[in-house]
């Protein structure tokens, strides 16, 4: 791993938060991801399954976790299973944990290898009578490939098929959306790690250069900053490019005139960041550019302020689409007409704000949360309007991450990354 240790205290205390929702008399199994094939003998590179890390800290394939509070005996109340290591793999893979190693990491004490799983899930099994299986949630999930995961659930039901069966998934939905110290510790590196980025490419952008480029000196500071890389597939666009919401091609040169819509971020620890900039090709904003990004600003702005605990994400963004119908009409977008004859299903102001605000952000960009109920202190959240007009050929994009207080505005984990326009002309020239 390129990031520093992090403290084992952060996954013991989300497995007590786990286990405290759990059933009496259950368990609740976890599993890594696979690794994935491309071609050949070549693969995808590994990258953990968000709740096992969550859990564990373990960030590594072929490994299990089991919880079990209420298991007779107290060495299982807790286990790992890992992927036997020895010098051959060590040599050739590179150093896998051993078991000390894993108790550092995670803090739990039992750790078996993965040969024994069979065996010691069929003693603790008869000592059950609910099992926590884990699927994917998620509102944006659309899974088409069977995970290690749902591989296993489907084994473990088969050959267990008395025991109730519970999921873990609610639980994990509400533990993982609130962030403690630690985790909001990692998320403010990832997010420091994306400002070096952004001033880099600040000092690299001229006319001439292609969106490739920019993406690739965004890459060279996050690895230099014990980041893998991009939290996300990036988005580097160019000119009418920025009109086209998931434009990922990054292929094109950058114009002078022209802005470019940045939507990138560096994750750190597992953990993402999100954000989003538009800035000048030839360094300068023309003064419709400037009114443009002015209200996005704007609106980014209030937005935030509302982010307080008991709001609802559904009524927030009704309340978001008044502001940016006001910024719209001022703009000269919309008129009164537009507004007035709209259909409430799909308002006015949606030819050119057509996307969501606001999203959970933490281990994954898009990350943990029931958005049917009430924000609370320490989530995390993206807040992203935009402006895009294909036909004056240019959108306009800002995106912050920021932490919901007890009291008073939300915290801006992006709060030292140039986002007036002044700054970002001034940084330019």
């Amino acid at each position: 791993m390129k990031y520093a240790p992090i403290n084992s205290e952060l996954f013991i205390t989300n497995r007590k938060n786990f286990a405290t929702q759990m059933k009496p008399s259950s368990l609740a199994i976890f599993n890594s991801n696979d690794v994935y094939p491309v071609s050949a003998d070549s693969t995808l590179p590994f990258a953990q399954h968000r709740d096992i890390f969550y859990l564990s800290g373990v960030d590594q394939e072929e490994s299990v976790l089991v919880i079990f509070p209420d298991c007779p005996k107290p060495e299982h109340r807790e286990i790992l299973f890992l992927k036997e290591t020895n010098e051959h793999i060590a040599v050739w893979e590179g150093e896998k944990l051993t078991k000390e190693k894993a108790f550092e990491t995670s803090g739990v004490k039992t750790v078996y290898w993965l040969q024994d799983l069979e065996k010691v899930l069929f003693e603790i099994m008869t000592q059950c009578d609910t099992v926590y299986i884990n699927t994917n949630e998620h509102y944006r999930a659309n899974v088409e490939t069977e995970t290690r995961e749902a591989r296993f659930t489907k084994w473990l039901l088969q050959k267990y098929p008395a025991h109730a069966v519970a999921k873990s998934n609610p639980i994990l939905q509400r533990l993982r959306s609130v962030k403690n110290a630690i985790e909001l510790n990692l998320l403010q590196q990832a997010c420091d790690i994306t400002e070096k980025g952004f001033r880099r490419i600040l000092n690299f952008v001229k006319p001439g250069v292609f969106e490739y480029n920019i993406e690739a000196e965004f890459m060279h500071e996050f690895l230099n900053n014990r980041s893998k890389g991009f939290a996300y597939t990036p988005i580097v666009a160019s000119g009418n490019n920025a009109n086209v919401l998931h434009y990922i091609e990054n292929n094109q040169e950058c114009k002078a005139g022209d802005l470019i819509l940045l939507d990138v971020g560096a994750e750190y620890a597992n953990y993402s960041s999100d954000m989003s900039r538009t800035i000048p090709v030839s360094g300068r904003f023309t003064d419709r550019q400037k009114a443009v990004y002015n209200a996005v600003n704007r609106v980014k702005n209030e937005a935030t302020a509302m982010l307080r605990p008991g709001t609802i994400w559904a009524d927030y963004h009704v309340e978001v689409g008044k502001l940016m119908t006001s910024e719209l009409l001022g703009l000269g977008l919309l008129d009164k007409a537009d507004v007035q004859n709209e259909d409430p299903k799909w308002p006015a102001y949606k030819k050119y704000f057509m996307h969501g605000t606001s999203h959970h952000m933490g281990l994954d960009t898009h990350d943990y949360g029931i958005l049917t109920e009430p924000m609370q202190a320490n989530m995390v959240f993206t807040v992203e309007p935009g402006i895009y007009i294909p036909e004056e050929g240019f959108g306009i994009r800002l995106e912050d991450d920021v932490v919901i207080q007890e009291k008073g505005n939300p915290f801006n984990l992006m709060r030292n990354i140039p986002i007036e326009v002044d700054e970002i002309e001034d940084l330019m020239n």
